[in-house]
């Protein structure tokens, strides 16, 4: 079972990723991921990748699809992925699902967070990270206490992007190519909207329900076969 999980920046993505690869015993894919671990690696492709971004240039759709293919005919990857912030386009779905083909896998289910952008706002201005436990809090939805958070509040920091303007403009920018990507997934019938302004448990229910109903129709399609 492979998934991909949508949802503007502030969405709670990572939160659900991290719930789904728990439960589920998937692994995460990401990208950003990738590319640092090419770089790190010091492979002929990291140190391309290592330039193309000093230059402050975007890492080409090629590139990525090589990162991608790689993991795809990797056995332990096999059927068991979650794409968190990939495919970031259309063009890029359209090769994930070649890809995807040709290795003899499918994309079993795409999860979309569904956030208004004043709630990704609020989310994202009142982002604190605390630099000693990594702990994340809300000034708004989640502050740190001294009940749930033992740090001294000198620890808590907000991330240097997560201001007013960023935030627009990522928003913006994720309206305008995802929805694309998610009409694509519609047409397959693999798209689940979900309701990102509920719970963190609540969501994470309603994941669970959906990823059940696709494996008891997996095994079913088993036994009939």
């Amino acid at each position: 079972m492979n998934l991909i999980l949508f949802g503007p920046p502030g969405a709670g993505k990572g939160t659900q990723a991290s719930n789904i690869v728990k439960k589920f015993n998937l692994l995460k894919i990401s990208t950003g991921d990738l590319l640092r671990e090419e770089i790190k690696n010091n492979t002929d492709l990291g140190t391309q990748i290592k330039s193309i971004i000093n230059k402050g240039l975007l890492v080409s759709d090629d590139i990525i699809n090589n990162l991608i293919a790689k993991i795809l005919t990797d056995k332990k990857f096999y059927n068991r992925l979650i794409f968190d912030g990939y495919p970031r386009n259309l063009s890029q779905a359209k090769d994930l699902d070649l890809l995807t083909k040709k290795y003899n896998q499918k994309i079993s289910c795409v999860l979309s967070l569904n956030v208004d952008k004043e709630s990704i706002i609020k989310r994202v201005l009142g982002r604190q990270i605390c630099t000693k436990c990594g702990l994340i809090f809300n000034e708004y939805f989640r502050p740190s206490t001294k009940k749930n958070h033992s740090c001294d509040p000198q620890f808590l920091n907000k991330r240097p992007d997560d201001n007013k303007k960023t935030i627009m403009d990522r928003f913006e920018t994720y309206i305008n190519k995802t929805l694309p990507i998610l009409d694509f997934y519609k047409e397959q019938n693999l798209l689940h909207q979900i309701n990102g302004m509920a719970k963190i448990d609540q969501i994470f229910e309603e994941i669970q329900g959906i990823i059940a109903s696709l494996e008891a129709w997996h095994y079913k399609s088993y036994l009939y076969k």
